[in-house]
């Protein structure tokens, strides 16, 4: 005997497009900084010398943590529990502003160091492809906000999850997209 398992794309599919959308544009910029690294190695160098890959790594934590409160909030919505899910994007929230706050830091030293947008190649793309990543980390805390405020009304549920989904697949992009320009941008 065959038990059949309906299969269905978690989230709304207009997120999906967003998504790939999304992903398309940080590719493209993430094609440009390596095609160009290949190109000017001693520039990249030099450049990434100026950056505290221990930074790079606790901003990393952060947003792989909070990506996991969402992931643990998404349980709790899958098991009838979303007050406790509205807890653990409350708490993935303030993970997240330790991204802010170190992000803004870098932000702050750099700027005063005189390593702006126009100091070199590598900095422009640096401040290009991780400026454009924080605004996405703004907008993802905006929609885990949102999803705390709806999961505490109780609006998501087994079987009306959709939604919710959809916000958490967002955050999940954005953690998706660091992952990838951690060790570009900072190590490799």
């Amino acid at each position: 005997m065959f038990i059949s398992v309906e299969r269905r794309l978690p989230g709304d599919l207009a997120m999906w497009f967003f998504i790939l959308a999304e992903l398309s544009v940080f590719a493209i910029l993430i094609l440009a900084f390596a095609v160009t690294q290949a190109l000017r190695p001693e520039a990249f160098a030099e450049g990434r010398a100026q950056l505290d890959t221990s930074t790079g790594l606790a901003m990393t934590l952060s947003l792989l943590t909070a990506g996991l409160l969402a992931a643990l909030a998404q349980q709790q919505v899958l098991a009838g529990r979303s007050r406790w899910a509205a807890g653990l994007l409350v708490l993935g929230l303030l993970v997240a502003l330790v991204y802010v706050w170190i992000k803004l830091s870098e932000y702050g030293h750099l700027a005063a160091a005189g390593l702006g947008l126009e100091h070199s190649t590598f900095f422009t793309l640096y401040w290009i492809l991780t400026g454009f990543h924080f605004l996405h980390v703004l907008l993802g805390m905006l929609i885990l906000a949102w999803l705390a405020l709806r999961c505490w009304q109780r609006a998501y549920g087994p079987g009306r999850q959709s939604g919710f989904e959809s916000g958490a697949l967002y955050w999940h992009m954005v953690d998706l997209v660091w992952v990838v320009l951690f060790p570009l941008v900072y190590v490799l």
